[in-house]
Formats: C-alpha cells, sequence, structure tokens
C-alpha cells in the first residue's frame, strides 16, 4: 500500500513538472496601454523581444500631453530600453534596473506592468 502511494505522487509530480508552460511562447510582441488623467494623456507601447536563455529586451515608447488650466500640452515623447528575466516557477519578468514586475494573461492577451495593464496587439 505504501509503494503505491509513493508512486502515485511520484506521478503526480511528474505530470505536474511535464505540464507546458504557455506564458513564455506568449510574451514576445507588441502591447499597448492608454491612460487619461487630469493632468496627462499618455499612450504607451511595449515591444517585448526573446534575448538568450531566460532574457528578454523590453522597448517602451510613450508619446503623452501635459495637461495645464484645462489646456492638452504640445505632444512630448521619451523611449526607454528594459532587460528582464523570465522566471520559470513564477512565470514572471523581473525587469532588472528597477525591479519591475511584469505579469501576464495570455488567456486575455494582457500582460501588467506595476498597476498599468497593456492589451497584446500582435
Amino acid at each position: 500500500m505504501k509503494n503505491l502511494i509513493i508512486l502515485c505522487a511520484i506521478l503526480v509530480a511528474i505530470v505536474t513538472a511535464c505540464k507546458s508552460d504557455n506564458v513564455r511562447p506568449f510574451i514576445p510582441g507588441t502591447y499597448i496601454n492608454n491612460a487619461d488623467s487630469e493632468f496627462s494623456r499618455a499612450n504607451d507601447t511595449l515591444v517585448i523581444e526573446p534575448s538568450e536563455s531566460n532574457n528578454f529586451y523590453l522597448h517602451r515608447k510613450t508619446g503623452f500631453n501635459l495637461i495645464s488650466n484645462r489646456k492638452i500640452g504640445k505632444r512630448e515623447y521619451e523611449t526607454e530600453n528594459w532587460n528582464a528575466v523570465y522566471d520559470e516557477a513564477t512565470k514572471t519578468l523581473t525587469e532588472t534596473k528597477k525591479g519591475k514586475l511584469i505579469t501576464f494573461y495570455p488567456d486575455s492577451a494582457k500582460l501588467m506592468v506595476g498597476k498599468r495593464m497593456y492589451q497584446k496587439i500582435n
């Protein structure tokens, strides 16, 4: 009886370990986010490219307008380049400079960077 229980436990462990990772192949692509407040309007594009091993390159481009006295200011742009490492256990990316955690939701084609939600467009 003991051997049967141990054998079942080993079998469950093997099946669990062999589950495919549906997050990793979902990661590469282009994601967008739009945000509005009384102080600004912003549009983000996040492009994620695989690198070697568990590393990824992220390119963030932001266009924004500051709002002052209810008037929308001139369009401004910023670009950031990040490196991130994929954690197979948590299925998340961690940006290496500031430690930003990037969480993926393949079923809804979204990701979160902190509290910002991005929609995958390709």
